[in-house]
């Protein structure tokens, strides 16, 4: 392992970090959420009202494009691993990969190419493989920076709330710039097609600058030699899974957590703008998507204390359905559909549920990483950061083709910016209520399943720093 100068109050491995520290690793997820949640939310409205392609053939290429992830996911951890570039084995990416991704996000919302569907693909599949390019190492960073399992839970709590920054800057902020810069004030015709490419393009180059504010904020400690890496193959990932069961629950986890999320986020354009008919209100449905997370996050460690990590996600798994359930029972009931006060309420109900059970999983990587390194020797965290990606990519394949089969499904009317068939509106009720909820009740049931409770990764961290004392 890596030696470095250890401050009074720390023994090695089990750092300190400061609060510039956890801030600026915090602001490399704040700024791959100003182009994750900006596709989540906004894609597949861009694709099918402005770009001009079908709702089904929008679906088919998300899952096109996660099916190439499942291949590429791994590729790159194990490369990851391998290496150790002069700019640091993790964080380096964030530079190296941040450039061209900048780029991509805003040609994939360019409409030079109008109903190109080989344009969308080609952009598309390049945006995708290039935030792997960035994400894979960066989530290799976190569980670089210290095992102390303390400080990864604030340091997983200050990047939950930079994360939701970028979320509340995304959904509250991209529709009002599209409609300032679009001819016709909406931000779903055909007209407002440039504005939405400038719109993107301040966020992917504000992006940029906090990837590399988060590059020089960042150091990596905990990371094996380059001899104990040199042999890491693509296979290793296989291998770790195979033999690590707290990574399988966690990876298992993400599926049904991203599908979750990827559902609803693409689906909430559509839900406020057809069920509701408040377009005007979509900002700050989508904001408080993200707001809870300034309220609650900061609490996580205080709750976590108080309750214990599974008993944290019973909770606010359970909190996040409730929400679901009154968006359908609101949507459904005519009374109580013209009461916007109760949409947003259910939406921050809802929002709450999610943003602390999905936020805290993060700190749950850094504990899979450590039981397998206690196991097989090898701290491969590019490797299990590989795996956990394929999987959430996978719950976000789930999220893009499921709307876009739906909308097809019911008889979705893309050339229509205002109105909808009563069927059209139901298909968009399932995709913002229903299914999410489904899904949530399936994470409930696998995270209840994950052993390695605070007392047992504790004893395994020191073993392994004890063992590197011999």
């Amino acid at each position: 392992m890596n030696s470095d100068k250890l401050l009074p109050n720390e023994s090695k491995g089990f750092y300190k970090l400061s609060s510039m520290q956890r801030i600026g690793f915090g602001s490399g997820d704040l700024a791959q959420n100003l182009i994750y949640q900006t596709v989540s939310m906004y894609l597949l409205i861009f694709y099918t009202n402005v770009f001009g392609i079908s709702a089904a053939e929008a679906g088919v290429m998300f899952l096109v494009v996660r099916i190439v992830d499942v291949i590429w996911d791994p590729i790159v951890g194990a490369f990851v691993d391998k290496r150790n570039p002069k700019m640091g084995k993790y964080r380096s990416y964030l530079v190296l990969g941040g450039i061209p991704l900048t780029g991509f996000a805003i040609l994939c919302f360019w409409n030079g190419f109008s109903g190109s569907l080989v344009y969308a693909y080609v952009t598309y599949v390049g945006l995708s493989m290039l935030y792997t390019l960035i994400n894979v190492p960066y989530g290799a960073l976190n569980a670089s920076l210290t095992r102390d399992t303390d400080e990864i839970t604030k340091l997983t709590s200050v990047r939950m709330f930079m994360a939701n920054l970028g979320g509340l800057t995304v959904g509250y902020g991209v529709p009002i710039i599209v409609q300032y810069f679009s001819p016709d004030g909406k931000i779903n015709s055909r007209e407002s097609g440039e504005a939405w490419f400038i719109t993107m393009t301040i966020y992917a180059l504000v992006g940029l600058c906090l990837l590399l504010f988060c590059y020089t904020q960042t150091k990596e400690r905990v990371v094996m030699d380059e001899k104990e890496t040199e042999n890491v193959k693509v296979s290793d990932l296989w291998v770790e899974f195979r033999h690590n069961g707290p990574l399988r629950v966690l990876a298992f986890f993400f599926i049904t957590a991203f599908a979750m999320m990827a559902t609803g986020n693409a689906a909430g354009s559509y839900y406020m703008i057809y069920n509701v008919r408040a377009p005007e209100m979509l900002p700050y449905f989508m904001a408080l998507g993200s707001i809870p997370a300034f309220i609650f996050m900061p609490l996580v460690p205080t709750i976590k204390r108080a309750i214990g990590k599974k008993q944290m996600f019973y909770v606010f798994l359970t909190i996040a359905i409730v929400g679901m359930i009154m968006l359908y029972i609101i949507s459904v009931v005519p009374s109580l559909k013209s009461q916007i006060w109760l949409v947003l309420v259910a939406q921050f109900i809802k929002s709450t549920g999610v943003i602390v059970a999905t936020g805290y999983m993060w700190a749950l990587v850094p504990e899979v990483i450590s039981y397998g390194e206690h196991t097989t020797g090898k701290r491969i965290s590019g490797i299990v950061n590989a795996l956990t990606g394929i999987f959430y990519k996978a719950g976000m394949a789930l999220g893009g083709i499921v709307p876009g089969l739906v909308l097809a499904y019911v008889g979705f009317d893309q050339h229509n910016a205002t109105t909808q068939s009563v069927f059209a509106e139901q298909g968009i009720l399932w995709l913002v209520a229903i299914i999410p909820a489904i899904l949530l009740v399936l994470a409930m049931f696998i995270i209840s399943r994950y052993k390695l409770e605070d007392d047992v990764i504790d004893k395994i961290n020191i073993e392994i720093e004890n063992r590197y004392k011999q």
